[in-house]
């Protein structure tokens, strides 16, 4: 497997991926689109900074690609969307940078607070002008953090630490959690009219874009300072710039802008902006960090080991990952029966979780969906996108969850809802992790899911199974499991057959055609 790094990265990053068997590492930095698409489909993974823009016509030409890693937090650098839509899974490194952006956010506060880099270039000049460049104190004052996550969360203590009132904003971050912070939870609305200091720490999203413009600014106390270490365009450069000449902005620190970099930016020019080259995680500790972590992501991604800070896919930590797996395994082989089994164009999915299954469930039902749609589509399926395929076709998930069941510890249930029939089947793993599936609609059995399986429901008389034997030995094909369920004597029974080998269409119409039979399906997995 062959990774392509294409942004500047620490050397210990290409170390971290070699150490995984069969995997060959790429360097090539500089790449422009055209570039990138060239050489793009040789590679099974992709590291890469803020520099390389992973947009849908590199991702479309990326046959081989598994996997995008994003040394640092942001993505608005690859699509997303077209990642997910081939299966890629994106990730970043969250935490890896957080404190070197959160100390570069503050020296940026400290620096408009006290005229620093005026002073500095007033100095060298030859001036010294003590009066001009009277400063405020940040003690006592008001700061509004717009994204309490990792970054906005370390902001947030240091702003504690220099006697400031902390507002913040996040719209999945509780009280509570605001509160272990030293921060109180706020609308946006509410830090516009009370915050002398605004620091933005939120992804760049639509609904993100430009949320600080004309009308937030003037909502704000005369005189506010902004503060943008995030990503360029959360803030509307040109309404700052327009905020700045009337006085309503005191001043603003930039260390990301719109367009990067930002040739012939009004903003650069103006006398009380402040402003670095996109700095806030280039410290030599964040840099280690974040190749340290994505190239160990990336290696067992493709190593098959776990899926870690995925954008686009569940995530598990791998200790969790280890345990699950089995599950995993199970749920996507009852997806592949389910497919298998069903008649009518599939409607509705729904995956009942029972018992003791305490792991993250959003994974295991994408990988009973990939178990499923792996069957029904030509296309490459995985958990990544399979989600989408079903979302595509219209087909709508439930997950249901329940603490109990009365006869398994675990048990995981797939309905299967066509146009033509609702079917059934439950699986469970005996021990830790040898899978079995126990109940097809109203039948209760105990068959292992693996190779090549018959399914039939037949009367239930003397000589069933003889007669089916002598069909697969007429045939050559050694039956190597039996399972049977039936609901009462002399009723109806379900027999679940492991054989040696594929089963011809020929042989299933055969075992169709006998009049005890009312039901039979072949499957693969």
């Amino acid at each position: 497997m062959k990774v392509l790094i294409s942004d500047k990265m620490d050397a210990r990053c290409v170390e971290i991926l070699q150490e995984n068997p069969g995997v060959e590492v790429d360097v090539q930095t500089g790449l422009d689109e055209a570039g990138l698409i060239d050489i793009i489909g040789e590679y099974d993974a992709l590291i890469v900074r803020s520099g390389t823009q992973v947009t849908s016509p590199v991702l479309e030409a990326a046959h081989r690609l598994k996997v995008v890693g994003r040394a640092g937090a942001g993505v608005d650098n690859i699509d997303t969307a077209a990642a997910t839509r081939g299966g890629v899974i994106v990730m970043n490194t969250p935490g890896g940078n957080s404190v070197s952006t959160a100390e570069h956010s503050f020296a940026m506060i400290m620096s408009l607070a006290r005229n620093i880099p005026q002073g500095t270039a007033s100095l060298k000049d030859g001036r010294w002008e003590r009066s001009q460049l009277t400063g405020v104190e940040l003690r006592g004052k008001t700061i509004g953090i717009l994204g309490l996550g990792k970054v906005g969360s370390e902001v947030a203590l240091r702003a504690n630490a220099f006697g400031m009132k902390v507002m913040a904003y996040d719209p999945i971050v509780s009280s509570e959690v605001a509160e272990t912070f030293g921060a109180q939870l706020s609308e946006p609305e509410e830090i516009y009219a009370a915050a002398d200091f605004i620091t933005v720490h939120l992804p760049l999203l639509e609904q993100t874009r430009h949320m600080i413009s004309d009308a937030q600014m003037a909502s704000c106390k005369q005189g506010v300072f902004l503060i943008n270490c995030a990503r360029g365009g959360i803030i509307d450069e040109a309404a700052l710039l327009k905020n700045l000449e009337s006085g309503q902005v005191a001043g603003a620190a930039l260390d990301v802008f719109e367009e990067e970099p930002p040739t012939g930016s009004q903003l650069l020019a103006h006398d009380r902006v402040i402003c670095t080259p996109h700095l806030g995680a280039s410290t030599v500790e964040a840099q280690e960090s974040v190749a340290l972590q994505v190239a160990g992501q990336v290696g067992d991604v493709l190593m098959g080991r776990v899926i870690r800070n995925a954008i686009n896919a569940p995530s598990v930590e791998p200790e969790i990952y280890a345990k699950m797996r089995p599950y995993l395994e199970l749920a996507e082989r009852l997806g592949k029966l389910q497919a298998q089994l069903s008649e009518g164009r599939l409607e509705r999915v729904t995956v009942e979780y029972h018992g003791d299954v305490t792991y993250p469930t959003s994974v295991m039902t994408s990988a009973v969906l990939q178990g499923i749609m792996s069957s029904v589509t030509g296309q490459p399926v995985n958990a990544v996108n399979a989600p989408v395929f079903a979302q595509e076709r219209g087909v709508h998930v439930d997950e249901l969850r329940s603490s109990e069941h009365e006869d398994y510890a675990a048990l995981i249930t797939v309905v299967y809802q066509t146009d033509k029939e609702r079917r059934l089947l439950a699986g469970t793993l005996f021990g830790k992790s040898d899978p079995r599936l126990v109940r097809l609609d109203g039948y209760t059995f105990d068959a292992v899911p693996q190779g090549h399986m018959l399914f039939y429901v037949n009367r239930d008389i003397p000589g069933i199974i003889g007669h089916i034997g002598t069909a697969m030995g007429d045939h050559e094909i050694n039956i190597a499991q039996m399972s049977c369920g039936r609901h009462e004597v002399g009723g109806s029974a379900l027999t679940v057959l492991n054989v040696d080998g594929p089963i011809p269409q020929t042989v299933l119409d055969d075992v169709r055609s006998r009049d005890y039979i009312s039901w039979a399906k072949s499957a693969s997995l």
